[in-house]
């Protein structure tokens, strides 16, 4: 099946270096809430790409659920394939696409686990249903749907009101040392500004060719 004419004009905006902010957290925050108030389902869902120590790169689509002049936070299964790769290789990629906005955010960084205290304090802010997964589900590991739907069971049997957090669940913070602004632009020449961090925490500002 070919898609060769399946395509879209990107016309809505521009970006140019006059009038982009040259804090990438800034600029993060004012494109976030574009997103998030000109419609769009998910505005905080990014797709993390992960690496394994053999090269093989893997990508799943998760939420951020945090972020700051630190760094950009999300949650998951400690276990999980991307827990085990981030263990080993502790760089990952973060990709936001704002179809309505006609852009995309690139986020490259170092990893690191957040703090129990962190985690358990995002982790009580669940729903109850939620926390039950996450005690249910061995992430990434072979199941049938039967014995998921009963450990689902055998732990809400458990925890019928308060629910601890597993100790194999938390949060990671994406540090980092790249962070590309892309819009969409006619002809396929879409404006890409790249911020590189330098040593002394300080960010420098690149247009790159589309």
């Amino acid at each position: 099946m070919s898609i060769a004419d399946l395509r879209e004009n990107y016309d809505k905006y521009s970006l140019d270096e006059s009038e982009i902010s040259r804090n990438p957290f800034e600029q993060f925050s004012k494109w976030f809430e574009d997103a998030k108030n000109e419609g769009g389902l998910e505005p905080n869902a990014m797709t993390v790409s992960t690496v394994s120590a053999q090269g093989e790169p893997s990508a799943r689509v998760c939420l951020l659920k945090g972020f700051s002049e630190q760094g950009f936070v999300f949650f998951t299964n400690y276990l999980s394939r991307k827990g085990h790769e981030l263990s080993r290789n502790p760089y990952c990629c973060l990709l936001f696409f704002w179809m309505h906005q006609q852009r995309q955010v690139r986020i490259n960084g170092m990893v690191e686990q957040i703090s129990e205290t962190e985690s358990t304090e995002y982790f009580e802010s669940r729903p109850h249903g939620s926390k039950i997964g996450a005690w249910a589900s061995e992430q990434s590991q072979v199941v049938t749907k039967e014995i998921l739907q009963s450990r689902f069971a055998q732990y809400a049997e458990k925890y019928p009101e308060s629910v601890p957090k597993p100790p194999h669940w938390g949060g990671y913070i994406v540090i980092p040392h790249q962070i590309e602004f892309w819009q969409g632009r006619p002809s396929r020449l879409h404006d890409r500004i790249t911020f590189i961090r330098e040593q002394d925490g300080s960010w420098i500002m690149h247009r790159l060719a589309p």
